[in-house]
């Protein structure tokens, strides 16, 4: 079975090249210079990082100054999250680290904070942010750091994050906010979200895999210990020679999803309105997690019950179908997921939970190939029958 007789609904893990970014690498790819070298040939790779980090700075509403890349976001998320973040006048370093307990794995561990500075904060049924416990434990730290997703990367939740930055900035905290599943699906201006810090992947956006980036709010925030010391690329707080094609691919994507981001989006809010409603009319049963909360256009994470997600994951890649029973970094292993768990979902229902996910090139044909599927698929999987021969 070739890939166009698949349809591919596991965007959230990764997202298919986009063309201008296949070219703008390929063209980078004959640039022989390095980036920190001063002859032409260098000059020619800088400029292509540069201009990279100009169309990165344009999706995320900062100043390209401001734009570090990475080779990754969890990568990006590790630099953000210690204790040494300066600001303008202020050295002090941070004592509190603060998530919610539906943070990527990368965020979960903690960063370079000491385990007893880092707390998990609780979400409610819907997988939102609890504001009321974020103010109780700013109220508890001097110098706090809160990082905080813009969208759940299993359930598409989308957080209060402009709020939760009212609480944390009056506390004279900072606030990280990782918008690696958000970018290219709804407005991630780091201005309007009120956040110091912001997480962005290349892979999300149909960029390369292998490339991501951290934005600084202002240049006024500052790593007094970079999380890679050597050189002195990325203005000293990232160091190694930069991935000039992957960066130049980044940069390509971010255009493109920043140009078509509204119009794509409306696009996947129509298909994926109609895999729900079909869906739930075909297996009323089924539960739609965040259904009642605002969520990315292109997610539905659901649960049948009396279903094992392992087996609907296989049954649905038998029928050609790529789907994934939760987040990519945490798939294919046999424990449950955090997310729901923190939403309250009972263990039995979390293991049925499925997760589908859209993109751009997605058509209404896909979604009734899902359809067709799931007729033939879900009686049988909530009764336990595994796979049809």
């Amino acid at each position: 079975m070739t890939s166009r007789e698949r349809a591919y609904f596991d965007w959230n893990a990764t997202a298919p090249l986009r063309e201008a970014a296949c070219q703008a690498w390929q063209a980078a790819l004959a640039v022989p210079g390095n980036p920190s070298s001063i002859h032409a040939e260098g000059r020619a790779a800088r400029r292509l990082v540069e201009e990279a980090r100009e169309a990165v700075a344009r999706l995320a509403g900062a100043a390209r100054a401001d734009v570090i890349f990475t080779a990754s976001g969890t990568e990006a998320n590790a630099l953000a999250l210690t204790p040494s973040i300066e600001t303008a006048g202020e050295k002090r370093p941070r004592d509190r680290l603060f998530i919610s307990a539906i943070e990527h794995s990368s965020v979960r561990t903690g960063g370079r904070f000491a385990p007893d500075a880092v707390e998990e904060l609780p979400v409610d049924a819907e997988g939102r942010l609890d504001l009321i416990a974020l103010a109780q434990a700013l109220a508890r730290a001097s110098r706090p750091l809160v990082s905080l997703m813009l969208a759940n990367n299993e359930t598409g939740v989308i957080q209060p994050v402009a709020e939760a930055a009212a609480l944390v900035h009056a506390a004279g905290g900072l606030l990280h906010v990782d918008a690696v599943q958000a970018a290219g699906r709804i407005p991630c201006n780091i201005g309007d979200l009120s956040a110091d810090l912001l997480t962005l992947s290349a892979h999300k956006i149909g960029g390369p895999k292998g490339v991501g980036g951290l934005v600084r709010a202002s240049e006024d925030i500052h790593f007094a210990d970079p999380l890679i010391r050597g050189g002195g690329q990325e203005r000293g707080l990232r160091a190694g020679t930069e991935n000039v094609g992957g960066i130049a691919a980044f940069g390509a994507a971010a255009t493109v999803a920043l140009a078509g981001g509204k119009a794509e989006a409306a696009a996947m809010l129509t298909l994926r309105n109609l895999l729900e409603t079909e869906l739930k009319a075909i297996t009323p049963q089924a539960v739609i997690f965040g259904e009642n909360a605002p969520r990315l256009p292109n997610t539905t994470l659901f649960a049948l019950p009396g279903m094992k997600a392992e087996t609907a994951v296989i049954a649905f890649d038998l029928e050609g179908i790529a789907v994934s029973s939760g987040a990519a970094c945490s798939s294919g292993k046999v424990q449950p997921s955090h997310v729901l768990a923190a939403m309250g979902v009972s263990p039995a229902l979390t293991q049925a939970a499925v997760r589908v996910s859209l993109g751009w090139t997605t058509t209404e044909a896909d979604v009734l190939r899902f359809i067709d599927a799931w007729r033939k698929l879900g009686t049988a999987l909530s009764k336990g029958q595994g796979i049809a021969a």
